[in-house]
């Protein structure tokens, strides 16, 4: 989310934010609930949209054309074959990176962005459409994350503090981070109750959930610090960018993602 907006002013922003996320959060439940080619349909429109605010972020053309691609990458994920995507992806970063200026600096950051989007996108896929309960996953980490932003927004807010990272993301206090915390933990209580499976790790799935997202926050604030961009666009009212609103919703469902596939037990364990 945009670090950068004053905190008198992000409040007067509130109605906005809360409209907008009425709007987009039924949207994103509804794709990952129907899952299949409804989740391709929606990852297909989201991964264009954040490909096409990283290329205006960064300045890499070409910008238009790697939507498309990025598009296609987020439909081929509904027809199983990871030759297709992994097609798509080295063709998107090809393209980036040979369009982009004749800069190591500028052909890292044109190709890094095409692995960042499209990866946000593949992990948010597989976890609703792995080898486990994926919807109840996918819902679940959905919340947590949504949770810990609503905690880290309003107690930090209320507490305020010592900054998180002053100089990456000024508007982070401790006290939101601890918050967003103790938030998902309980989450985590409440989701192993619902689940039947032991309380302990559900609640440090929690902890581990809002650490995620509030890691994928601040990296992604730190980028739109290197750009010197105080948003990275501007289709949500309220929320700035997409990238600004699911960053911390792409690193969770990457790394749990990954965490799923290399061990396969931990879905067991928490009843999924």
């Amino acid at each position: 989310m945009g670090d950068w907006t004053p905190p008198d002013k992000r409040f007067s922003e509130l109605p906005r934010r809360l409209l907008t996320a009425l709007v987009l959060i039924p949207f994103a439940l509804f794709a990952v609930w129907m899952g299949s080619w409804w989740l391709a349909l929606g990852c297909s429109a989201f991964c264009a949209v954040m490909l096409l605010e990283w290329c205006r972020m960064s300045a890499t053309p070409n910008g238009a054309l790697l939507a498309v691609i990025a598009a296609l990458f987020g439909l081929g994920l509904g027809t199983g074959d990871e030759r297709i995507g992994a097609g798509l992806l080295a063709a998107a970063a090809v393209l980036a990176v040979f369009s982009a200026q004749r800069t190591a600096e500028a052909r890292l950051s044109a190709g890094f962005g095409v692995v960042y989007v499209f990866a946000m996108v593949f992990g948010l896929y597989v976890l609703r459409e792995g080898p486990w309960e994926g919807r109840l996953a996918a819902m679940y980490f959905m919340s947590f994350v949504w949770a810990s932003d609503a905690a880290a927004y309003f107690f930090g807010r209320m507490f305020r503090g010592p900054r998180l990272l002053p100089k990456e993301s000024p508007n982070k206090t401790w006290s939101g981070a601890i918050a967003g915390v103790i938030a998902t933990a309980l989450c985590g209580y409440v989701a192993a109750s619902w689940q039947d499976a032991d309380k302990l790790p559900w609640m440090v799935a929690g902890v581990l959930i809002s650490m995620g997202a509030q890691a994928g926050d601040l990296f992604e604030s730190g980028l739109k610090r290197r750009f010197k961009v105080k948003d990275s666009g501007t289709i949500l009212p309220g929320h700035g960018g997409l990238l600004d609103r699911v960053d911390g919703l792409g690193a969770v469902s990457l790394l749990s993602t990954l965490t799923f596939l290399s061990v396969p037990s931990l879905p067991r364990l928490l009843g999924l």
